[in-house]
């Protein structure tokens, strides 16, 4: 007569071996006791089918990261509008404005939030926006006269 689970089994009776599951072999070389019935023969690495909601977040998270990224593309695709239509100048402000928008996020948000304006280290990444955008701010109000003043 087999021991039940509550009492242990004599000396005279030896214990059955555990029930063993289709599987590889983990590091200690004994195999999983028991599968998961949904997901039965994937082995113990399995996880549940993806669903489309799983999906809708993921990319929910990916646009959010790129949140700040977008705010400074919006402000230079304005810039390059604006200079298409013969308002260089206005234009060019806008696009050194763009520059000193992304030093702002930049030392704002942390590396997470940031997406893609995090290229180097932070301080790097806002000394040089900072830089650029205060030059070409500089140069695009001070430049006079040239091809396209009369337009």
């Amino acid at each position: 007569m087999p021991a039940t689970p509550s009492e242990p089994a004599t000396p005279s009776e030896p214990a059955s071996p555990p029930t063993r599951a289709e599987g590889p072999a983990t590091r200690s070389g004994t195999f999983p006791v028991a599968v998961l019935p949904e997901h039965a023969g994937a082995g113990r690495h399995a996880r549940p089918p993806r669903t489309a909601g799983y999906y809708l977040r993921a990319l929910g998270r990916r646009v959010r990261a790129q949140a700040a990224l977008s705010a400074v593309l919006l402000v230079v695709a304005i810039a390059f509008v604006r200079i298409g239509l013969q308002h260089w100048r206005e234009g060019t402000t806008e696009l050194g404005v763009a520059l000193l928008l992304a030093a702002a996020l930049r030392a704002a948000l942390p590396d997470r939030t940031a997406g893609l304006l995090a290229v180097r280290p932070r301080r790097v990444d806002v000394l040089t926006y900072t830089v650029f955008g205060l030059v070409v701010v500089l140069v695009s109000l001070t430049i006079t006269g040239g091809p396209l003043a009369s337009r």
